[in-house]
């Protein structure tokens, strides 16, 4: 979740709503100052080492990084010919990376002559082109940590059903309920309430920025649950539950119908 995401405050299309005409532009930017120390590295180099890190929040796209050109390695760093077009940033110019022997092609870009002036002198990276990227000492995974998301993961004995298609897959009085900013409530069962016996495990993994890295359930042959088996210090309360995509499945509560979200993953 983000300030310019769908739903958000600043997306154009909030979920809630304000006692005045808040009308934002179609694409918006939003920048805004960092007060954490922010690094990145790559090929054994400490490429960024930063305290005057700036986010850039921008409509429909999760909050990214802009660091002072003053604190990049620029010696390690090779302009090429890649060029892009952004109407409300400007024309981007871009940069690989090589240290260690290694390279990480158009890995950084920035905008000489910038519609939005605040961003000249500043450069962004793509995140997954570094080897590791850290707030103060502590590695960030995923993507930047957002300022205005957060999750609150609460114990419950609300009764919890899960099915699919008619077939009951999950039902429980102890769930753990997360609420992450933006998006649905997820409730996090106990392997012993759910049928594992009708789920597959699957290859699929996904990181998220607050919870860690997640593997997934599959049935039918379609992923529709995921665990956090190792999550970080903020999830350690969903460790080893199971959580359904209330977008693929029918979920009842106290045993009301929830109506299915429309999020990116319906």
């Amino acid at each position: 979740m983000s300030l310019t995401l769908p739903g958000a405050p600043l997306s154009g299309r909030p979920a809630g709503v304000f006692n005045g005409n808040v009308n934002a532009p179609r694409h918006l930017l939003y920048f805004e100052p960092v007060h954490k120390r922010v690094r990145a590295e790559f090929g054994g180099e400490t490429i960024v080492d930063t305290t005057g890190a700036r986010l850039l929040f921008e409509t429909g796209i999760l909050p990214v990084y802009y660091v002072p050109e003053s604190d990049v390695r620029t010696d390690l760093l090779t302009r090429t010919d890649r060029t892009s077009h952004c109407p409300v940033k400007g024309d981007a110019a871009y940069w690989t990376v090589t240290a260690g022997g290694r390279t990480a092609e158009n890995a950084v870009w920035g905008y000489p002559d910038p519609i939005a002036p605040w961003l000249k002198g500043y450069v962004a990276f793509y995140w997954d082109s570094m080897d590791a990227w850290y707030e103060e000492d502590e590695q960030v995974f995923g993507h930047p940590h957002d300022p205005y998301s957060r999750i609150d993961i609460l114990k419950s004995s609300r009764r919890v059903k899960v099915s699919r298609n008619g077939e009951v897959l999950a039902e429980s009085s102890r769930p753990v309920m997360l609420f992450e900013t933006g998006l649905p409530v997820r409730y996090y069962l106990p392997r012993e309430d759910v049928r594992l016996d009708l789920l597959e495990p699957s290859k699929t993994t996904s990181y998220c920025a607050y919870k860690g890295e997640a593997t997934y359930w599959s049935h039918g042959g379609e992923d529709i649950a995921w665990t956090y088996e190792r999550p970080l210090r903020e999830a350690e309360p969903v460790r080893d539950l199971v959580c359904f995509w209330n977008e693929k499945t029918d979920v009842e509560v106290d045993g009301e119908p929830q109506e299915r979200p429309e999020s990116p993953w319906s």
